[in-house]
């Protein structure tokens, strides 16, 4: 219903504003760059290595309690599973290697490395049965990553990326031309950088899945992008004339209703998870809540803005009329 409100036609002059979306996006890159040299990332088990465990919470398996119990430093914390149940969340490291037992510390450094963090898995896990009574069903979780995993995983994670923003510059080159191109990788590097300097100011958990909802709006951004360009486009053959600011200008008037219908519907279904889908979901939905709503942005004020300043040089290409049903005599 709420269609019939929008204006058949928009006039809106998006590429006036061009310098200050530049200014913006310099300032969110600079602070982006700032964060993330002064405060790094808060990287999850699956990346910094270590134990996460959770645990069904009742009368005796509290907060307090397993805190009070755990043999080393842990981050002890309540949490609502996906079932709707009250769980105990509970992150940690390696213990010290005095804390595991003669046995362990009687083994070469590389060994001790390597087992490290299993052996301290089995001491908290013994511990936590011992003082609290914990049975093997009541563990929820239990994963534990190694050094040299997490940092293997950290490696292709960044590789995925890397080969992702690739990819994405020969597809547009070959779908369009190199000014576009360059258009579409710098809008969607703006995004990655933006999307991690939020994850460093905010210090939201940074792992696997939030990979995985960067190469998200990777998709996302360069859809929307292939949108606005591919108008871009049909209108500067259409009007050959015109100047480029004009074109870009009606490319982005035209498509302005189908972008914030699209992102629209998607940020309701997103908002849902992120405040319905329990902390396990929360920082992949909050990654593409943010990841939405900038690479709209960057498709208008990056992307366009690019390709004017590069220039377009279509009309060398020949157009060729193809002839369509023309209907009965």
């Amino acid at each position: 219903m709420l269609l019939k409100y929008w204006p058949e036609q928009t006039n809106l002059k998006f590429m006036n504003l061009r310098l200050i979306g530049a200014m913006v996006s310099a300032l969110m890159i600079a602070a982006s760059v700032f964060f993330l040299g002064t405060r790094g990332l808060n990287f999850g088990v699956d990346f910094a290595g270590g134990t996460v465990m959770e645990l069904e919470q009742t009368d005796t398996i509290t907060v307090e309690a397993v805190r009070a119990a755990m043999p080393l430093s842990a981050e002890v914390n309540s949490a609502v599973g996906t079932d709707a149940r009250s769980i105990v969340v509970v992150k940690f490291g390696e213990a010290d290697p005095a804390a595991l037992g003669e046995a362990f510390q009687a083994l070469p450094p590389a060994e001790q490395a390597e087992r490290a963090t299993g052996a301290t898995n089995e001491l908290v896990v013994r511990v936590l049965k011992e003082a609290l009574g914990i049975s093997d069903d009541q563990f929820l979780r239990n994963d534990s990553v190694g050094p040299k995993v997490s940092s293997e995983l950290f490696r292709d994670g960044i590789t995925a990326l890397v080969v992702a923003l690739v990819l994405m510059l020969a597809y547009i080159w070959f779908r369009f031309e190199w000014q576009f191109s360059v258009g579409a990788v710098a809008a969607l590097a703006h995004d990655v950088i933006i999307t991690l300097g939020v994850f460093s100011l905010l210090q939201m958990e940074f792992n696997l899945t939030t990979i995985a909802a960067l190469l998200t709006i990777i998709g996302y951004s360069m859809n929307d992008t292939v949108v606005v360009f591919d108008r871009v486009r049909e209108e500067k053959r259409k009007y050959k004339k015109m100047p480029d600011r004009q074109v870009i200008d009606l490319a982005l008037n035209s498509t302005l209703s189908r972008t914030l219908l699209t992102s629209g519907t998607t940020l309701l279904a997103l908002l849902a998870i992120f405040f319905l889908g329990g902390p396990v979901l929360r920082g992949m939905s909050f990654a593409l809540i943010w990841g939405i709503l900038i690479g709209t942005y960057s498709s208008i004020f990056i992307a366009s803005s690019i390709v004017l300043a590069l220039g377009m040089d279509l009309n060398k290409k020949p157009v060729e009329d193809v002839q369509g049903f023309q209907g009965a005599p």
